[in-house]
């Protein structure tokens, strides 16, 4: 025996034995709600004889003659068996070796059990001539390898079971005349391969279990030889990608599952080489984004399972498309998943059941409700749901979709809402348009790569009106969609590649989410073989232009910039001071016309910068705007005309609130200290920052200071840190 084969063989048995334990269980569960009755014949000592059910390999349902013998310990088959025996269990013993003379003489057995017993070697296995078995169960011994003929006269055998084992090699002609088999069960071995050749001699074959071998790869043309294969589990193989043809061939195919593999991208072109699949299972793999077109034109899906999968974050536009049979898509249990694009889902017409519980959304968004017009039962219940405008469809008197456990189906924000039931928020509490938000479990406030790597960061919102999404690198550099920049990419729904990174791209990138009403960002620090620039440049703000109503004002772009807010003000001739402006600056803008000022009037204007090293700096500039010109005095006076008139319309109506009690206004004089910004040092916060973006211009009323400039809150819409 080769001795690669054996390592790891305690491991196996360890790890499976929970599992038979709970599968015994079951079991017995199973058979005393069975009717059994007893066998009157002479049987073996120990052993348990009776007339049980029994269900041929394509599920027809008999009753069988059994000879029961489990868990005896015993190291031989007991002698003197009945000769009408249908069924033998030998399971759970120390049998190590079996001749064909011990069961010669039993010619109506159709079913033989010798698993978890201790054969190593398949001729040890002795039977040569037994036309009449048609399922043997050999799982759990020690068998190493099968080499060419391993089952001489076997001709009928329709069942075989070799799961976990330890085999590591099998010959080509390993299966020779076994040509009726049709269901064949090599999981959880120590194959490293997968080789077509063994499928030659199985024209027959409709199930095939083959997970649980850390092969290398599933090379093209691996089960070409299976025409008939209608069940394919490839389950728990460390596969990392599958081959456009690996699937070639399987014309009958219907059920495919690659549970708990590495795949990171939907296996799309080989799914196209099965025409017939009617389920599919990808539960279980590191994929982040299911992206555009991955499902498309499977005409006869019936069942998609995108469960447990730790890393995925988004369902992109169009992710599935054209699937006429689909009727229930499994999306749950996914931490990360915060995104499922409104047009996510297009020609679904017989979806009837959507299950997306226990992942990260703050929304579904209607149009993807209203894409599946089938649609019977929704689970949204365990995600951190923000009840506004996004979410406002569930109480609509147009709704009349069934949701599956609605006492779980919670709004977690905004805080007046928060753990209130979502059916119980009455339609016009929440609001009809509302501020991007980027979730927080999109990508990471940190990552640490090596120099070459490829990453990509993925960043996605859900707003009304719907946002608009561009990155910003660490030297201030906007990236928008569409558009490529060395090595960096921005995909139209908010994912940003960079290719081979090195220490250069090392920084702060932060995305930006907006729409008319405002904007959200995140950002993430990426260290380059730990590295992490900081910025030494001194903070300088230029005056780019200057016109008789406006100052155009431009700066360098800085490394690792978290905010920046523009503070502007002026004296006027008399003792009258303006009020003083402020600006929240779009990340990754360095530019900004101040407008709407007065002609020929001094003006200073502060640029207050936060870094991500918790530094901040200041730089201020001066400028006079010029004298208009005779046209734009006449503008100015027509404008101040009609100033006047809204003053007095808006004076009068005050007049009439107040004489009937609806209250009043009081203004206390301010001193010029008050309204000039203190250009002391900032509090920028952590590295990984989420701001809500107000109106771009705000003035400063009485106490306030420039300290405060860089936290700005928007109450209607608190977001999580």
């Amino acid at each position: 025996m080769n001795v690669s084969c054996l390592e790891g063989s305690q491991s196996f048995r360890l790890k499976m034995r929970r599992f038979q334990i709970s599968l015994l269980l079951l079991c017995v569960v199973a058979a005393t709600a069975i009717p059994t009755v007893p066998w009157k014949v002479k049987c073996p000592l120990q052993c348990v004889c009776q007339i049980r059910p029994w269900y041929t390999p394509r599920s027809v349902y008999r009753e069988a003659a059994t000879v029961d013998c489990n868990d005896l310990f015993i190291s031989a088959v007991p002698e003197n068996l009945p000769e009408g025996t249908q069924t033998l269990l030998l399971q759970s013993n120390n049998i190590a070796r079996l001749e064909q003379s011990e069961l010669d003489y039993l010619k109506n057995l159709s079913e033989l059990d010798l698993s978890q017993n201790s054969f190593s070697d398949v001729w040890d296995f002795g039977l040569k001539n037994m036309p009449q078995l048609l399922s043997l169960h050999l799982e759990e011994n020690q068998l190493a390898e099968l080499p060419d003929n391993s089952f001489p006269g076997l001709g009928n055998l329709q069942e075989l079971y070799l799961n976990h084992n330890q085999l590591c090699r099998i010959s080509p002609r390993a299966f020779s005349g076994l040509g009726s088999l049709l269901r064949l069960h090599l999981n959880s071995n120590l194959l490293r391969t997968v080789d077509s050749r063994w499928f030659q001699m199985l024209p027959n074959l409709e199930i095939l279990m083959i997970g649980g071998n850390k092969v290398d790869a599933i090379l093209d043309m691996n089960f070409r030889p299976l025409s008939n294969l209608r069940s394919l589990v490839l389950a728990g193989m460390n596969l990392r990608e599958i081959s456009d043809y690996a699937l070639e061939g399987l014309q009958s195919l219907e059920s495919l599952s690659f549970y708990d593999n590495k795949l990171v991208n939907v296996p799309k072109r080989a799914l196209q080489q099965v025409p017939g699949l009617k389920f599919l299972d990808l539960n279980k793999n590191p994929l982040q984004r299911v992206k555009q077109s991955d499902f498309m034109n499977m005409l006869h899906l019936k069942e998609l399972g995108l469960n447990n999968m730790e890393e995925l974050v988004s369902i992109d536009k169009f992710a599935l498309i054209n699937l006429p049979e689909l009727t229930k898509l499994d999306m749950t249990n996914n931490p990360k998943l915060s995104f499922i694009h409104p047009s996510a889902f297009h020609h679904l017409p017989q979806m009837e059941t959507l299950m997306l519980n226990n992942n990260a959304l703050s929304a579904l968004h209607k149009q993807t409700v209203e894409s599946l017009p089938n649609l019977q039962e929704i689970s949204i219940h365990s995600n951190p749901i923000r009840c506004d405008c996004i979410i406002r469809w569930v109480n609509s008197t147009e709704n009349h979709i069934r949701f599956i456990e609605p006492q779980s189906t919670l709004c977690a924000e905004p805080p007046d809402l928060k753990r209130r039931h979502i059916r119980d928020v009455p339609f016009r509490e929440m609001t009809d348009r509302c501020l991007p938000l980027i979730s927080a479990k999109s990508f990471p406030s940190h990552l640490e790569v090596a120099d070459g790597e490829n990453i990509s960061l993925h960043c996605r919102a859900l707003a009304e009106p719907e946002p608009e999404i561009y990155w910003v690198t660490p030297s201030g550099v906007k990236l928008i969609p569409y558009a490529e920049d060395g090595r960096y990419k921005v995909h139209p729904e908010g994912t940003l590649e960079i290719h081979r990174i090195s220490a250069q791209e090392a920084g702060l990138y932060t995305c930006v989410a907006h729409n008319l009403l405002g904007a959200d960002t995140k950002s993430i620090s990426v260290m380059v073989n730990s590295s992490f620039p900081l910025s030494e440049d001194s903070l300088e703000l230029v005056v780019m232009e200057v016109q008789a109503y406006h100052i155009l004002v431009a700066w360098k772009p800085h490394l690792n910039t978290i905010s920046s807010n523009l503070t502007w003000s002026s004296f006027l001739l008399s003792s009258n001071l303006d009020m003083t402006n402020v600006a929240r600056i779009p990340i990754g803008t360095h530019m900004y016309n101040i407008t709407r000022l007065h002609q020929d009037t001094e003006y200073w204007a502060c640029l207050h910068v936060a870094f991500v090293d918790l530094q901040a700096k200041v730089a201020c500039v001066n400028a006079r705007t010029k004298e208009a010109s005779y046209r734009y005095t006449f503008l100015e006076g027509r404008q101040s005309i009609l100033t006047m008139l809204v003053l007095c319309t808006l004076l009068l109506s005050a007049s009439l609130v107040g004489h009937y009690g609806f209250g009043s206004f009081g203004a206390e004089p301010r001193s010029a200290a008050d309204l000039l910004p203190r250009c002391r040092p900032c509090s920028p916060g952590a590295s990984s920052v989420r701001v809500i973006y107000p109106p771009f211009i705000q003035h400063w009323g009485r106490g306030q200071r420039g300290e405060k400039l860089l936290t700005v809150e928007v109450q209607a819409t608190p977001l999580d840190s």
